[in-house]
């Protein structure tokens, strides 16, 4: 149902914009709490849409990618392009950075000669006036052929109005009447090629013409127009000296500089401007700013642990209560799979993982606010320089930093890059930045080995360990496989901005309702599976000899040895013991033994089903029910050499089952995802395998 559709009132309005234009604060103050997320179809790029009504009209919101042109080059324009030409909408709204007017209005050249009803949003309108510039609101409204309306993301300022005049003009059914000149040569030779659409109107001629000279195709476009097309290109070339494409954006920066030009003025002082370049003066210097990078991520990781430990304790403390309280309702004797089933699956499983989002939490806040700092932008400046010697640049940095949360999203970040061999290298490093996954397991293992002044450093540790193993492996790629000049970079830097706390919440919460739901399903049924592995096949005859001698033990201390030998052996043949016995020769090398193997098994599936199992097979294996039981357990099993290990593996080793997928998909080839997977496991057992044989030598025993 939308706005061309009869029956009840209704209009369908498209967000359009840049990246970090502030569109997402628009959407968020218009669509509230009735925001749906998907992806579109075939495509995994994700589509946020909301359904809501204004007085008697119902309103269906598209929040379309952010892209910076229209003219389809990477799978974001190719989407927000059809969206717009499909018909499916009554108007676009583009949002604009007032701050940066001139580089969003590139953008708006292209939206002029889609022939659609067009509001602008200029938002951060507070931020530009402080920065001393000043809009003239009628003569850009005037320019770019659609209303005006000020924004202010931050504090939803002036949405209600632009929901209104987006209504208004929707209503009007008024296409933008901007139009760029591209000079007289240009425009004679579009003129010449539109009159080969005969059937089109003369807007959508005219901008199917630009289209065929931009070098865009066209599969409908009659013979005609193509060949015109061609001969066109070719003399424009001849004449300018240069290619076509080249030529026409040319004209789109004239029109962008002309119009902010003309409609804005700038004030002698601009205060917040001198204060971000203060600031870019310490945060981007040439020997001080990644040492500041390091301690910021050192700060971040600390507090990570320091104030995530309490609320850890509550939720293990509650899942313990969880735990009892079920015992101690369940009838005797009743059902003892479904008990064990509920008790040691579920709540030790699932429960096990879900205890650590306050960790997950703390960090994604972290990496939130100093992403709307502006400061994560500046991170990837920074690291141009360091970029350069993995052979790739500082626009590669993105997805890795986006990895910092989850590696399929990074993944399909790589769009991004023009360079297909950057695009390769990039998705095959990846995967060795810290996923939120991987984060879990650090939170279980480094306070069951490593004391409290030690636990941001070796978090901190690992973090870098990541970054250095992707610098070794993208030189090694591009250096044989994916040789090859890196794309030159360009990198916005927006002015500083103080987060709002509504901002850096949404941020937070829906990387942290992502876990939740991940605990909820999938790690939830792979619990389930790896409970069942870890309980079955049983052995009666088995079960009865170590129950006689129990009962004849003579005391508590040998009652409670054989009752833990029992398990051991219980659990060793099962089918989840056969596949750890299974794969312990390959493991036992670097400190690990069956039950570990049992954990990198799961983990396969998701990172953070190794916490699960290891929940799993040492609640099957032991009679505590103590919150804290679980590391203390882990901690008079392994050393703290054997959890550096586990930890170690964990990150250089094959990522998940969707990176796995996901890379294939992008690759378009199982020879890079096969790749990526056995590669990985072949590092992270080859420097597994050095840190255990150094600690030995070093004295930092494995027992």
């Amino acid at each position: 149902m939308n706005g061309k559709t009869a029956g009840a009132p209704g209009r369908v309005i498209l967000l359009a914009g840049n990246p970090n234009s502030g569109k997402t604060s628009v959407f968020n103050w218009m669509a509230g709490a009735h925001q749906h997320v998907g992806n579109y179809p075939g495509v995994t790029v994700e589509k946020k849409s909301a359904v809501f009504t204004r007085g008697k009209t119902r309103i269906e919101l598209v929040d379309l990618p952010g892209v910076y042109s229209l003219l389809a080059a990477s799978p974001e324009e190719s989407i927000a392009r059809d969206e717009i030409l499909s018909g499916s909408a009554d108007v676009v709204i583009q949002v604009m950075d007032a701050t940066n007017l001139e580089r969003n209005l590139h953008l708006t050249a292209q939206l002029t000669e889609m022939g659609v009803p067009v509001v602008y949003a200029l938002n951060m309108s507070d931020e530009a006036e402080a920065s001393g510039l000043r809009f003239d609101l009628d003569l850009l409204s005037s320019l770019l052929g659609g209303p005006v309306v000020p924004t202010n993301g931050s504090n939803g300022d002036g949405v209600g109005a632009l929901l209104e005049a987006a209504l208004e003009t929707a209503a009007s059914g008024r296409i933008c009447t901007g139009r760029v000149f591209y000079g007289l040569d240009i425009e004679s030779s579009v003129a010449a090629i539109a009159e080969r659409f005969e059937g089109d109107d003369a807007v959508s001629a005219r901008r199917r013409a630009i289209a065929l000279l931009d070098g865009l195709d066209d599969p409908h476009a009659p013979a005609g127009a193509v060949e015109a097309a061609g001969q066109e290109a070719g003399r424009l070339e001849k004449r300018g000296g240069r290619p076509v494409d080249v030529q026409l954006a040319e004209a789109r920066y004239g029109f962008a500089l002309g119009a902010a030009t003309e409609a804005s003025q700038s004030e002698a002082h601009h205060v917040r401007r001198d204060r971000t370049r203060r600031l870019d003066a310490v945060l981007l210097h040439r020997v001080w700013g990644l040492p500041i990078f390091v301690a910021l991520m050192w700060a971040l990781f600390n507090l990570v642990f320091a104030l995530g430990e309490p609320p850890m304790q509550w939720i293990e403390a509650g899942l313990g209560w969880l735990s009892d309280r079920v015992l101690a309702v369940w009838p005797d004797g009743a059902a003892p799979l479904l008990q064990s089933l509920v008790v040691d699956g579920i709540i030790g499983g699932v429960g096990g993982v879900i205890s650590f989002l306050p960790n997950i939490l703390l960090l994604f806040l972290g990496i939130a606010f100093l992403e709307d700092t502006g400061y994560m932008a500046r991170v990837a400046f920074l690291m141009d320089r360091v970029m350069h010697k993995m052979g790739l640049h500082g626009k590669s940095f993105i997805p890795m930093l986006i990895g910092l949360g989850c590696t399929v999203p990074a993944i399909l970040a790589t769009r991004m890059l023009e360079s297909k061999r950057d695009r390769f290298t990039t998705i095959m490093v990846s995967p060795f930045v810290s996923c939120g996954a991987r984060l879990t397991i650090y939170a279980l293992l480094i306070p069951a080995f490593f004391a409290p002044a030690w636990r941001g450093w070796v978090l901190w540790g690992l973090y870098m360990a990541g970054i250095l193993a992707a610098i070794g492996v993208a030189r090694l790629l591009r250096g044989t496989l994916l040789r090859g000049d890196s794309a030159p970079f360009v990198m916005e830097l927006p002015p500083f901005r103080l987060p709002t706390w509504r901002s850096v919440g949404i941020h937070m919460w829906d990387r942290a309702w992502m876990y939740l739901q991940k605990a909820g399903t999938v790690i939830l049924a792979i619990s389930i599976v790896l409970w069942a592995l870890g309980t079955f096949p049983r052995r009666a005859e088995f079960s009865r000899d170590y129950a006689a001698a129990i009962e004849q033990a003579a005391g508590p201390a040998e009652a409670a040895e054989l009752e833990a030998a029992w398990q051991a052996e219980r659990l060793a043949h099962t089918a989840i013991g056969r596949i750890g016995r299974g794969l312990e020769p390959v493991l036992r090398p670097l400190g690990f033994d069956w039950r570990v193997g049992t954990a990198l098994v799961g983990a396969f599936a998701a990172k953070e089903v190794f916490v699960a199992q290891m929940g799993i097979v040492f609640s099957l294996g032991s009679v505590e029910d103590e919150p804290d039981s679980l590391r203390r357990t882990l901690r008079e099993q392994y050393s703290p050499l054997q959890g550096l290990a586990m930890m170690l593996f964990c990150l250089l080793s094959a990522p998940c089952m969707a990176t796995i997928a996901v890379t294939w998909r992008e690759t378009n080839s199982w020879s890079w995802a096969l790749g990526m997977l056995v590669g990985m496991t072949v590092i992270a057992w080859g420097v597994t395998f050095a840190v255990v044989q150094a600690g030995l030598w070093l004295g930092w025993g494995v027992p």
